[in-house]
């Protein structure tokens, strides 16, 4: 393991001693935690790719080391309180040795699988009576053909792990189709209908090791070509469907035992709501929470790994809007336009440190308004100057 980068200094002589809370992951939502780290006081530790991720760019303390290797796991574990998580893809069975071995982990790994394995997620959810869509597990371009002789095509596959931001992710016209995206799947993929899909929604659950918790406004999604491009909060849902919302993605995070902060996605479909994925770390539905939530999903997220007291959820405003900034298609460079986008009144920018590639989620733009068309029109009129779309 490489020297630690960004060494905090030591606290003053006879000052309480801060907690430490380590992160497996650098990337941006470890940068945005940072930041809510610091506000705090806690010594924040990440676990690292390399120098260049962007959480080390504005000088979070890191190790560099491969998540993949026990060894690493062990030695990182070894110098901080509890650890976290900015991302899903670390092996299990090596994070339940941690466990075994005496180290906190939030959330559990347990209930972190639910996450991590979108198979498990909906047998294990499904069982318990929550609402999923119909689903199965298809190894074969025929176990696929015969879910669509009863459910109709397109089909939807997907790989249940690994995926995100519409990877790993395939709406199947036919058999052909299904047999290229099998392929590289030894133990198949999880297939389910196409569904009608009125609205997307999110809730951003926080919860401690005392059953604790606390819901965040149901808000909603707006994906793009598979990514998350623009989220409103509140969602402009009826008052009851919010509550039913809000119920069922506390009752869940209850259900599996998860602790920590959890995002779980759902699907309003013409038959109601239905489960999607589940997150259990910072998520894009909650960025909207730095400026437009009494306590953003990142200082929640240190609160809820130390099991400190949770912060209000709250909305600070009638209506925020977050609109993400994505690298525009001649390859330029956001940041080069970032002083006239910050000319925009009301607008909040957040750039990531990461270099700049079309279609990469590079940023985020936050406006609060009266109402979701006013904060609309301001968060998107300085993405548009930042991508370089601007009229």
């Amino acid at each position: 393991m490489a020297d630690l980068l960004n060494p905090r200094p030591p606290a003053p002589e006879g000052a309480p001693r801060r907690p430490r809370l380590g992160i497996l992951g650098a990337g941006q939502l470890a940068r945005m935690d940072q930041q809510a780290a610091i506000a705090l006081d806690v010594d924040l530790r990440l676990l690292a790719d390399g120098p260049g991720d962007a959480a080390v760019l504005a000088g979070a303390e890191a190790l560099v080391g491969d998540h993949g290797d026990l060894d690493v796991l062990r030695a990182f574990a070894a110098g901080v309180d509890v650890v976290t998580f900015e991302f899903e893809g670390v092996d299990n069975a090596l994070l339940q040795t941690l466990v075994d071995e005496g180290h906190r982990l939030v959330p559990t790994p347990t209930a972190k699988l639910y996450a991590q394995d979108k198979l498990h997620q909906r047998r294990g959810l499904g069982a318990a009576g929550f609402p999923v869509p119909p689903f199965e597990q298809a190894r074969t371009a025929d176990e696929v053909a015969a879910f669509a002789a009863t459910h109709g095509w397109p089909v939807v596959l997907k790989a249940p792990r690994g995926g995100y931001d519409g990877r790993g992710v395939g709406v199947i016209a036919d058999v052909a189709e299904a047999d290229e995206f099998l392929a590289p799947l030894p133990d198949g993929a999880l297939v389910e209908p196409a569904l009608t899909i009125v609205r997307e929604l999110a809730v951003q659950v926080a919860r401690t090791s005392d059953g604790t918790a606390v819901a965040y406004p149901v808000v909603e999604t707006v994906q793009v070509d598979a990514m998350l491009r623009e989220l409103v909060a509140p969602a402009g849902v009826d008052p009851a469907l919010a509550a039913e919302a809000s119920d069922l993605a506390l009752r869940i995070v209850e259900h599996i035992g998860a602790t920590g902060l959890v995002a779980v996605e759902l699907f309003l479909t013409p038959d109601g709501l239905q489960v999607n994925e589940l997150a259990m770390r910072p998520h894009n539905s909650g960025h909207y929470s730095i400026e437009g939530a009494v306590t953003s999903q990142f200082e929640q997220h240190v609160r809820a790994a130390l099991d400190w007291p949770l912060g209000s959820t709250a909305l600070t405003a009638p209506a925020a809007v977050t609109v993400n900034v994505v690298g525009p298609a001649d390859g330029s460079d956001p940041r080069e336009r970032l002083p006239a986008a910050l000319a925009v009144a009301g607008a909040h920018v957040h750039l990531y440190g990461k270099g700049a590639r079309a279609g990469r989620k590079l940023g985020h733009v936050t406006a609060l308004g009266p109402d979701a068309a006013t904060a609309r029109a301001t968060a998107w009129r300085a993405v548009e100057i930042l991508e370089g779309t601007a009229s």
